[in-house]
């Protein structure tokens, strides 16, 4: 790897490498421009002082202005021991760092990121200082991603952190060591990857159970100057959010019985009589563990959106959706006539207004639809809106890129 040298003796030639003066009082190194030669011996060292004492260099292994991105930032002394090193980015960001045991070397512990200039000043311990500054080459390609739940949002106790990025990501477990989840009571949980119902790459983090009421939870994606690999592109920035998570709601929804309850800190509030999906084809609605993802209110819902050949077309009140494949509870007072006796609608928890309206208002987004029966075409998917829940703890675990 080569290694710039940044020369600080102010009569000498920019080919020089960086000096720290000696220890003497007042003597302070100056800043000049990037140069690529070796240090000299105190014997033939030009620079000496005249006392016999020769100056020391620093290296910086990164270089010019088209510097290779995503590569932590590391200073060298040529002697003695570094005291301090301070390495600025152009956005004022600074990249934290550590000097070596020996004191002759720090390394960041961040990489440098695209398309950024940095400073670097280094002082010894002999009160000397040397400064340089390089520059990384720009992005050709920006990888961006998509935060659930919003910031500072309250969200019920099975939901989780999601993320969907623009871009392939290759280099998963890179990626994901910079995704840094903490919690206020310590919650055990877990990344996982899967290919979203949109066909892009996300990664959701879990807990071993739902969360505890109360919890607040931070997400610290440090991600600025990290490669998705492949295609993917660079990240050039980094991403924070946080929430808490709300009271302890479970709405159960069974199948076999038709009805609808919503149970808070394990008591039952509401029992209302439904008609789900009509068994024996694509009309049946799933079972399994669904996390309510959004209250849409009244929206326009057509069979052709989800693939079911005889259409319909209508607008739907109190709309609350479970799955991307399109299952939602609702009010469907079409289907009243099977309200608490039989499943004859299109794939959706069908309830009255009146109860669909109950319910829409004590729901909160994140709650966990728990969804049993034998009138059913399946288990939700694990990508099929935040079905993560319906994976064992050590299956969840195993599709961690780290595992």
């Amino acid at each position: 790897m080569s290694r710039t040298r940044v020369h600080t003796h102010p009569s000498a030639p920019p080919a020089r490498p960086a000096r720290f003066a000696a220890a003497t009082a007042g003597a302070v190194a100056l800043a000049v421009a990037l140069a690529g030669c070796s240090g000299t011996g105190p014997e033939d060292d030009p620079e000496a002082d005249g006392k016999g004492r020769s100056r020391t260099s620093i290296a910086v292994n990164l270089t010019g202005r088209q510097a290779k991105a995503g590569e932590p930032v590391r200073v060298t002394l040529e002697s003695g021991r570094l005291r301090q090193v301070t390495v600025t980015g152009s956005g004022g960001e600074k990249l934290d760092g550590k000097v070596s045991a020996d004191g002759r070397s720090w390394t960041s512990s961040r990489v440098a990121a695209p398309g950024t200039a940095y400073a670097v000043e280094a002082r010894d311990d002999q009160e000397g200082t040397a400064r340089a500054e390089f520059a990384t080459a720009a992005a050709e390609k920006v990888n961006k991603l998509t935060l659930a739940p919003g910031k500072n949002s309250r969200v019920g106790i099975a939901q989780p952190l999601s993320i969907v990025f623009d871009h392939p990501v290759e280099n998963k477990a890179v990626v994901e060591r910079q995704l840094r989840v903490t919690t206020s009571n310590n919650t055990r949980g877990s990344w996982g990857w899967m290919r979203d119902w949109s066909g892009k790459d996300r990664v959701d983090w879990r807990p071993r159970e739902y969360w505890k009421p109360g919890t607040k939870v931070t997400l610290d994606a440090r991600l600025n100057g990290v490669d998705s690999g492949g295609d993917g592109g660079w990240f050039v920035r980094d991403y924070r959010t946080g929430f808490t998570v709300g009271r302890q709601q479970v709405v159960k929804v069974d199948l076999d019985t038709h009805r609808l309850k919503l149970y808070r800190d394990g008591v039952p509030v509401k029992d209302v009589p439904v008609s789900a999906g009509t068994p024996g084809g694509e009309k049946a609605s799933w079972r399994g563990t669904a996390v309510l993802m959004a209250k849409e209110g009244t929206i326009n819902m057509r069979s052709e959106t989800v693939g079911l050949g005889d259409a319909y077309d209508k607008m739907v009140d109190y709309s609350m959706r479970l799955t991307w494949s399109g299952m939602y509870a609702h009010a469907a007072p079409w289907n009243a006539a099977y309200f608490g006796s039989a499943n004859r609608s299109s794939g959706c928890v069908g309830m009255s207004d009146a109860d669909a309206a109950a319910v829409y208002a004590e729901v909160r987004v994140g709650d966990p639809f728990e969804i049993t029966g034998g009138d059913a075409k399946g288990t939700v998917a694990v990508n099929n809106g935040y079905g993560a829940w319906n994976l064992g703890w050590t299956e969840w675990q195993a599709k961690s890129a780290l595992r």
